[in-house]
């Protein structure tokens, strides 16, 4: 893989390219991080995967706009700060509740947590994890979590 392409599903069956990183700008590590994220903020909207394909050596990422991004308040910018992965809690209600943050050393060490349907939690320990998103506005993977078996 040397290309990932996201594109914005039209809602007419077509797609309209995106975005696109190009390695070895983007090591292939965080190439495969992204692939393994349900959402995509950036420029302040909000995007859902829809679908995660391949040409060749294209990795393609069709994404759809699920309208502005809601911030909410203890969110923080990493930008200059290393990689980082915050830990929210999926409930609306509680304004999706930062849990946690947990610097990370390499996209390969986001990797490991992106992969799992359980993650330990600093603090809390064991949760589901419900889904997962990179915010290019803040430069961080989020991951979202509920108490193991909570509906």
């Amino acid at each position: 893989m040397k290309k990932l392409t996201y594109f914005i599903h039209d809602g007419k069956g077509g797609h309209e390219p995106f975005y696109e990183y190009i390695t070895p700008e983007v090591g292939v590590d965080e190439l495969y991080a992204r692939q393994l994220c349900t959402y995509f903020i950036m420029r302040g909207r909000q995007y859902q995967l829809i679908s995660n394909e391949m040409i060749e050596d294209e990795d393609i990422i069709v994404l759809e706009d699920a309208g502005r991004n809601v911030s909410v308040l203890d969110e923080e910018n990493y930008r200059g700060k290393g990689l980082h992965i915050e830990f929210r809690r999926f409930r609306e209600e509680e304004n999706y509740k930062k849990l946690a943050v947990l610097p990370r050393d390499t996209h390969f060490d986001i990797i490991r947590y992106l992969l799992k349907d359980i993650v330990d939690v600093p603090g809390f320990g064991q949760m589901e994890m419900t889904s997962t998103e990179i915010d290019e506005d803040r430069n961080v993977y989020v991951i979202y979590v509920k108490n193991i078996g909570e509906m």
